[in-house]
């Protein structure tokens, strides 16, 4: 008999440092969690900071349709409000790469890059 698939689990945790808010996502980010990253994104963006940061060090999965959440939101968030990722390994950062996203998008190996470059 087969099993059936576990479902998709994604936390996101929203934390403030200085100016910047930062979305420290885990888990899998798939069709059925990336609106959950999309809203985040929206609300942590209404918060008046200086940027977002998304930081994926700690996914498992990132599909096309995280893919494609990180590119809008780039494009909805206000344009005064600075936006990167961080993303190292074979799961985030090389997908990022192919697709292309990294060259819309702020990609970072570490927190603490993405911070720097943000403050900068």
């Amino acid at each position: 008999m087969a099993s059936q698939p576990a479902a998709s689990k994604c936390t996101i945790e929203q934390q403030r440092i200085g100016e910047i808010d930062v979305l420290s996502v885990a888990g899998v980010v798939d069709m059925l969690t990336a609106p959950r990253l999309g809203e985040a994104i929206t609300a942590a963006g209404k918060d008046s900071p200086r940027g977002v940061i998304v930081d994926l060090s700690a996914v498992d999965f990132l599909a096309s349709a995280g893919m494609g959440i990180l590119i809008a939101a780039r494009d909805e968030l206000p344009a005064s409000v600075q936006f990167a990722v961080v993303a190292d390994g074979p799961a985030t950062s090389r997908p990022l790469k192919l697709v292309g996203v990294a060259d819309i998008v702020g990609l970072h190996a570490t927190l603490d890059a993405a911070l720097a470059a943000l403050t900068a």
